[in-house]
């Protein structure tokens, strides 16, 4: 096994099979972890003090890849973890807290990153871990509005959803900052005051049952598949303090990489039905020198959740 010793930020790394493909397009584990490292400054900030669930593909995306949530067996020492109570037992989520971890991950070819809407800092820790439910549950910083779309739905069509969206939680007082996903969607992310995770739960999933009402052809509020078809589900679980969405700048486990932007609105309004949604970490890292994180203001906005539309 080819290793390779180097220092990020002051520790010790051992790095293996830098050239192994991880995408069928050729795109290395090497070009990953640089990809990580590039757009280190915009993403960490994204991931700090949250429990990060990785999504793997040791031997590339062509085999399939699994999701890790407790920390992998032969951690270093100096790696942090999050232990969350579940009713299974205690979960040590990893803390990905500097460019260290990020690194670290990506040699596992951890791919995809992904993290709740609420901090450690926010969050009660009982005997067994941060507690997920009851009085003590936490508390969501971020308001996520996933659209999900179903058979039949273009990139314009998902763009409109997005612009309805948007506007619905505009007339409540609340600005949203899209992206996409990655893969065929789009996400809406408003910076909310620190509130229980039910309670945001409760206003997403009222927003979906409101948009479906008010747009029949354009949302549905429902997660069978067979009710989805030219539809887009607001998949409003996101919301929930056990589950996790895609962090911005994350890449993708796809046929090709492809990550998870940070858009305009500009950009979202100009999709067309054959537009592609996802930015490659080349494009990406252009787009962070030419905009810087637009996403930021996720992080920095602490609106008040008011109560969710009738």
């Amino acid at each position: 096994m080819e290793r390779i010793a180097t220092e990020v930020d002051g520790v010790a790394l051992t790095l293996t099979h830098l050239e192994r493909a991880l995408f069928p397009n050729g795109f290395s584990k090497g070009e990953l972890i640089s990809y990580y490292l590039e757009v280190s400054g915009a993403l960490l900030p994204h991931l700090a003090d949250r429990a990060v669930t990785r999504v793997r593909f040791p031997e590339g995306t062509t085999k399939d890849g699994f999701y890790e949530k407790n920390l992998p067996g032969g951690a270093p020492a100096w790696v942090r973890t999050v232990p969350v109570a579940t009713t299974t037992g205690t979960v040590d989520y990893v803390a990905v807290d500097g460019r260290p971890a990020l690194v670290w991950l990506a040699n596992l070819s951890a791919i995809e990153l992904h993290a709740p809407q609420w901090r450690v800092a926010d969050a009660t820790r009982g005997p067994d871990g941060i507690v997920l439910d009851g009085d003590d549950e936490p508390r969501a910083t971020t308001l996520v509005v996933d659209l999900d779309p179903g058979p039949g739905v273009t990139p314009a069509d998902s763009a409109k959803a997005a612009l309805l969206a948007a506007t619905a939680l505009a007339e409540l007082g609340l600005e949203a900052h899209p992206k996409s996903s990655g893969n065929k969607g789009l996400q809406l992310g408003i910076g909310i005051e620190p509130t229980p995770c039910s309670q945001v739960f409760r206003f997403a999933q009222g927003l979906a049952k409101h948009l479906a009402r008010e747009h029949p052809s354009v949302f549905t509020a429902t997660m069978a598949k067979d009710a989805r078809p030219r539809l887009v589900f607001v998949d409003y679980s996101q919301n929930l303090a056990a589950r996790n969405t895609v962090a911005p700048y994350s890449v993708r486990g796809l046929d090709i990489p492809r990550v998870s932007t940070p858009l305009t609105w500009e950009e979202v309004a100009a999709l067309r039905p054959d537009s592609q949604l996802g930015f490659s970490p080349a494009s990406v890292c252009e787009r962070l020198q030419e905009h810087g994180d637009l996403w930021q203001a996720v992080l920095t906005t602490a609106a008040v959740l008011p109560e969710p539309p009738a």
